[in-house]
């Protein structure tokens, strides 16, 4: 990964993003964990199938990767680095564990 390119947000940092519109939020677990429940507008990439060609452009928005605890969205930066992704991608810290602790909103699939 090239220095400066993967940074650890908050989920309370990256839900006042979703809600000015100013993050692209991809989750990168795996289909039955989607259907249980995701955030809002987030898109899913399954870790098992991620293909770092489909990760969406940002268009000036932050990119955020997210998965159960944060372990998995960690992978996924590696992939997308490795495949000569070069911007900046942001980790959320402790995943969707997180998230919903921090009881921000969420749906079922």
């Amino acid at each position: 990964m090239l220095p400066n390119q993967v940074f650890f947000v908050t989920p309370a940092q990256i839900n006042a993003w979703r809600d000015a519109d100013e993050a692209v939020i991809v989750d990168v677990r795996e289909v039955n964990e989607w259907e249980e429940a995701h955030i809002p507008g987030a898109i899913l990439m399954p870790l098992s199938t991620f293909d770092p060609a489909q990760i969406p452009d940002p268009a000036g928005k932050h990119l955020v990767f997210h998965c159960r605890s944060g372990r998995r969205c960690g992978m996924a930066a590696e992939k997308a680095a490795a495949a000569g992704y070069t911007g900046v991608i942001k980790r959320m810290e402790g995943g969707f564990l997180s998230w919903s602790a921090a009881g921000f909103e969420s749906e079922p699939g």
